[in-house]
């Protein structure tokens, strides 16, 4: 039908009304045709109004889907509609959006005292963001009580799982019962903890600790094969109490026995850091002199601080004394190819993506090894060089 004014839609109809009562009725008297018109315009006049009213609604609801909100008026203030979808946060590069919730993890890292440990937070929290799990990240800076304030604070905000990289061995029954209490699963990373029962923590991630002292003796007995003794050592130890600490060294004696030539002549914590080794060594070297043939140092910073030590007292680092490290950082490396370390084990910061696995199949509900270790090898000057610029850390 084409367009009409109200005006015309009334003459029209009452036309037709008109004539319909003239059919019934031959000669209407002037008061009947009064009250007709009456009636048609008390009638009909309020329903084409609607009708009207009613086709420019339609005309202004036929706007195309693609009309951005700032044309339509939507969104641009006062209450939201109930029909108006919700925008939601976009999820973390490779979160799954499938509708299920984001796991939350609660990792407690011990400090920040080496090149390694740096490495090792770094690959958490990148693991993490890839993987699309929300970490709640707490660095203990070598706090035993510290590390258990974090635990109550991933309790308390009911995290879905807890991984702890613990500073030392022992201590850690009760703060593990908390979380096991709360129905929380925990994860040890890289340090094992000493407890009474083993299903307090799910799995343990890191290292073969004692492997690695093995390692070092071994390449030690290889190296020293056609020399004739003493020989001998100073052991730069990390953190007393913690696991590294322990094993490496237990590793590297047992490993010695039976070779008699090897004397080991003082062992002293440095706690893993650069200065601590610089001046652990300059206080062998002051005790011992010449008389140290062999370094055997627990980590590749105290490794670092000890090679100062050793050239500012006038001996030659990789010459005059052997030096045996753990590690494998590019630094130590670098050291190797200038001839100032003779061998360093590895030992694999990157344990991000081993962690960020592990949380995600305990999710799923799928049962995990009680300890998952980390493929690492042996650097020595030959292979230095070719591996150096690999190092991420």
């Amino acid at each position: 039908m084409s367009e009409q004014n109200p005006k015309q839609y009334i003459e029209h109809y009452s036309i037709l009304f008109t004539t319909q009562s003239q059919a019934h009725s031959h000669k209407p008297s002037i008061t009947q045709r009064a009250r007709g018109f009456r009636f048609q315009v008390h009638i009909l006049l309020p329903l084409f109004t609607l009708l009207i009213l009613a086709g420019f609604a339609i005309l202004a609801g036929c706007e195309s889907p693609g009309t951005p909100a700032s044309q339509t008026g939507a969104g641009t203030g006062g209450v939201d509609s109930p029909l108006t979808p919700t925008v939601g946060t976009v999820p973390a590069e490779g979160q799954l959006t499938t509708g299920k919730r984001q796991i939350v993890l609660g990792f407690s890292q011990l400090g920040t005292e080496s090149d390694w440990r740096n490495a090792n937070s770094q690959s958490v929290k990148e693991a993490a963001e890839e993987a699309g799990i929300e970490l709640i990240f707490e660095n203990a800076e070598q706090s035993q009580k510290k590390q258990f304030e974090a635990v109550r604070g991933f309790i308390s905000r009911k995290v879905d799982v807890i991984a702890i990289a613990p500073v030392v061995q022992s201590g850690w029954d009760p703060i593990l019962d908390e979380a096991q209490q709360a129905g929380i699963p925990v994860i040890i990373v890289d340090r094992a903890v000493d407890v009474e029962d083993a299903s307090k923590y799910v799995t343990l991630i890191g290292s073969d600790f004692y492997e690695e002292g093995e390692k070092a003796g071994k390449f030690l007995v290889d190296k020293m094969a056609g020399t004739e003794g003493p020989v001998g050592i100073v052991e730069l130890k990390g953190t007393a109490g913690s696991t590294p600490s322990i094993d490496r060294g237990r590793g590297f004696a047992d490993t010695l026995q039976g070779h008699a030539k090897f004397k080991v002549l003082q062992s002293e914590y440095a706690d893993f850091t650069h200065e601590q080794g610089r001046e652990v060594m300059k206080s062998f070297l002051q005790e011992f002199g010449d008389g140290i043939g062999v370094l055997y140092a627990h980590n590749d910073d105290m490794a670092l601080g000890a090679i100062e030590a050793i050239e500012a007292y006038g001996l030659k680092p990789g010459k005059d004394i052997v030096i045996i490290s753990v590690d494998g950082t590019r630094r130590a490396l670098e050291s190797m190819i200038a001839g100032k370390i003779n061998a360093v084990v590895e030992c694999n910061p990157l344990l991000g993506p081993n962690l960020m696995q592990a949380v995600n199949e305990l999710m799923e509900g799928r049962t995990l090894p009680k300890k998952i270790v980390t493929p690492e090898s042996v650097f020595t000057e030959v292979t230095a060089e070719l591996e150096v610029n690999n190092r991420k850390y």
